[in-house]
């Protein structure tokens, strides 16, 4: 399969009318947002779902979210609970996924089979401009199941060029981590997945929530919870801030952050660092182009820092942990 590449320099103005065109014939398109890189096919159209589970060898009963355009869109998709209406319209569009039942038109291959279903306003223009055109779309990470998620045009490019009808090629993603899932179906706002949206932004928001652990449930509630996510094939393990200078100048990459390579590292040749303690967002926008250059470097496995756990750390640690799970399901 060829796959049309459209560039978008202005993300408002620029043509995208054919990649609105292969949605409504049932293709799939890669397309930006502000957290990754989506693969979106109709939500409405069964047929086009599944395709998205072929192209990217994704567990059927792992559930996509559903990308809308506007608030009028999300009430196509779920019932939202009125009393939740006020948060919703306060952060979004943005970096969150709310879950809510799901209205008798989605299909199953969307949600897994569950009675429930994620949607999510994004902040992006383009991804908005698509929901627009062509409908409400679904849309996991564009990159094959269980590799890091993509951040960039030249990672989706590496993954799934020849596997889909087109990929939009609209720059870095802002956030760089996948969005915030919250579930809105119990009488306690419960956090499926951490995100750019924080446990502590939420409190404020909504009083009270609780943060699921996803090893309490067999199947996976929404996406990122189950399966091993964003992991090198070579071998990633998880160590403290004190150990890195055991690897210094060894056969195994040092992901670490600024202020430790400065204070363990200092003129060690084998170190990549993701961001700096003082500017948290950074490292979550770098921590997927890193996990992808491990398999690209010369090292044989890689190390990482573990960070501290709270605000957007928590949510970056969330991502590591999955990435250096030993077992790939």
């Amino acid at each position: 399969m060829e796959t049309l590449i459209l560039k978008v320099g202005d993300p408002y103005k620029d043509d995208i009318s054919q990649a609105c065109k292969i949605l409504k014939n049932g293709g799939l398109v890669a397309f930006p947002t502000e957290t990754v890189y989506g693969l979106g096919a109709l939500a409405f159209m069964p047929g086009a779902v599944r395709k998205i589970f072929a192209v990217k060898g994704r567990p059927a009963d792992n559930p996509l979210i559903v990308h809308v355009s506007s608030l009028e869109q999300f009430e196509e998709v779920c019932y939202v609970d009125e009393r939740y209406w006020p948060v919703i319209k306060k952060i979004t569009p943005g970096p969150v996924t709310f879950v809510f039942r799901k209205r008798p038109h989605v299909p199953n291959e969307v949600t897994g089979g569950l009675n429930t279903v994620g949607v999510r306003f994004p902040a992006h223009p383009i991804a908005q401009r698509l929901a627009l055109c062509a409908g409400p779309i679904a849309a996991p990470s564009a990159n094959l199941s269980g590799k890091p998620s993509p951040t960039t045009f030249e990672s989706v490019y590496e993954d799934l060029n020849g596997k889909i009808e087109c990929i939009i090629d609209g720059g870095e993603s802002a956030f760089g981590i996948e969005s915030t899932i919250v579930d809105l179906t119990g009488e306690t706002p419960l956090v499926l997945r951490p995100g750019p949206i924080t446990i502590e932004e939420l409190e404020e928001l909504f009083g009270k929530v609780n943060v699921f652990n996803p090893e309490e449930t067999s199947r996976p509630l929404s996406p990122g919870m189950k399966y091993r996510h964003y992991a090198p094939d070579k071998p990633l393990k998880l160590v403290n801030s004190e150990e890195l200078a055991n690897f210094a100048n060894t056969d195994i990459l040092v992901l670490c952050t600024e202020e430790s390579k400065e204070k363990f590292l200092k003129n060690a040749r084998n170190v990549l660092t993701i961001g700096s303690l003082k500017r948290p967002y950074t490292i979550a926008q770098n921590l997927y182009k890193s996990l992808r250059y491990v398999d690209k470097s010369p090292y044989s496995s890689a190390v990482i820092e573990k960070l501290p756990e709270y605000g957007i750390f928590f949510s970056i640690m969330n991502r590591i942990k999955k990435a250096v799970r030993g077992e790939k399901k």
